[in-house]
């Protein structure tokens, strides 16, 4: 794949430049208390904004719902129509598959 005939001497090269390059620098002492601590806080932000979201929804959920409950008329009912009487559908009897 490598065209010219002295890739491997120029990659050779190029990896003995870099661990040089490395080699000359040296991390602060607290490099990964002060990488860790920026991780943890961006986590626990991360965290209490989706909290606070999840509450919000739910609250808007939650008036939304009551709100259209609120908004049906008065005589009329949300779940059983104007014919049926909930406590006339309980029955003493056990029920019978035919």
């Amino acid at each position: 794949m490598n065209s010219t005939p002295n890739a491997r001497g120029t990659e050779e090269q190029l990896s003995e430049a870099l661990e040089a390059l490395a080699g000359q620098l040296h991390p602060a002492p607290d490099a990964f208390r002060t990488a860790r601590g920026s991780w943890l806080r961006r986590e626990r932000r991360r965290r209490l904004v989706l909290t606070v979201l999840i509450t919000v929804v739910f609250a808007l959920a939650v008036l939304i719902g009551l709100w259209v409950l609120n908004q049906a008329p008065s005589g009329s009912s949300a779940i059983f129509s104007h014919g049926h009487n909930p406590a006339a559908m309980v029955s003493s009897e056990p029920f019978r598959i035919p």
